[in-house]
């Protein structure tokens, strides 16, 4: 009996400890049991604030988009507005151009109505005034009326052909005047050079300031004097003409004629900047001389068509 006893003794022994270590047990198993929720809350919290991130970003992406497209819009709305405003300024500046190219054609055409028939006028004087010289006035005459019937309707002539002109007209006033009077003509124009034939001069450009200094020189005096140059140098053409001022004629009476008025505003039309008239006094010596740079009106001509 006594081995059985101590059989459930020891038994009774091992499950007293057994039972000690699972209350030992219990405070820990417990504490297992609160930290799983809370492992389990903190997980769901972190997909929350995920989820919440990724709205908000997709939310921003979706304004700085909408605002991008509103901005396109508006550019492309005042990139529009604009070019319909440079389209009518465009329109409205060519029908201006149109305009003053017809004003500038009518004024052209009046001066040009004017300039013919005071040329004409004062040619036959000249011949009138030496009937000996009739034939020799007439030949130079011929090629002066072909000049104006047939060439000066051209809006623009050679070079070659303005001064050939201008040599006729010269000689046709030459024949008012003494064999031995001081009459100084000097043609320093390259007949080789590019410009000289193209036709780049306006018809008559030449004519006021020859014929200003035969009918105001003195003719009379033994200094007396007329001299013109003309000179083609650095792309422009230039024509100097000077002469000693007659006591009895003044270039402040002109009665009759087109006048230097006229003559500016026809360079005025045509050539703009591209020209320089100079007409002065130097005590008892009229001058004029009038400069047209030839390649910048020519380079305009080809701007503007």
């Amino acid at each position: 009996m006594k081995p059985q006893r101590d059989r459930f003794h020891a038994e009774s022994l091992k499950s007293k400890e057994h039972s000690e270590a699972y209350i030992s047990l219990c405070p820990l198993l417990r504490r297992v049991r609160r930290v799983k929720p809370a492992t389990a809350v903190s997980l769901h919290q972190i997909n929350q604030f995920q989820l919440g991130d990724f709205f908000y970003s997709t939310l921003g992406i979706i304004i700085i988009v909408a605002l991008l497209a509103s901005a396109c819009t508006a550019i492309i709305m005042v990139y529009l507005t604009l070019k319909k405003e440079r389209k009518e300024k465009a329109a409205i500046e060519k029908k201006y151009t149109e305009l003053e190219l017809k004003i500038h054609s009518f004024e052209l055409d009046t001066i040009r109505y004017k300039l013919n028939p005071h040329l004409f006028k004062n040619t036959l004087n000249s011949i009138q005034s030496h009937a000996y010289q009739t034939y020799y006035a007439l030949d130079k005459l011929s090629n002066v009326l072909d000049f104006i019937l047939y060439e000066s309707e051209r809006k623009f002539v050679s070079l070659k052909e303005e001064i050939e002109f201008a040599l006729s007209l010269i000689e046709i006033n030459r024949i008012k005047i003494s064999p031995l009077f001081n009459l100084s003509l000097k043609n320093r124009v390259d007949e080789n050079h590019p410009l000289y034939t193209q036709q780049l001069v306006a018809p008559l450009i030449t004519t006021d300031l020859i014929e200003n200094a035969f009918k105001h020189a003195d003719l009379q005096s033994d200094d007396a004097f007329i001299a013109i140059v003309f000179e083609l140098k650095n792309d422009s053409f230039s024509l100097t003409v000077s002469n000693k001022i007659s006591n009895a004629s003044t270039l402040k009476k002109e009665k009759s004629g087109v006048g230097k008025p006229n003559l500016k505003k026809r360079l005025d039309i045509i050539y703009r900047d591209n020209y320089k008239l100079d007409q002065f006094s130097e005590g008892d010596v009229y001058i004029s001389s009038l400069k047209i740079n030839l390649l910048e009106h020519k380079n305009k001509m080809l701007t503007t068509g």
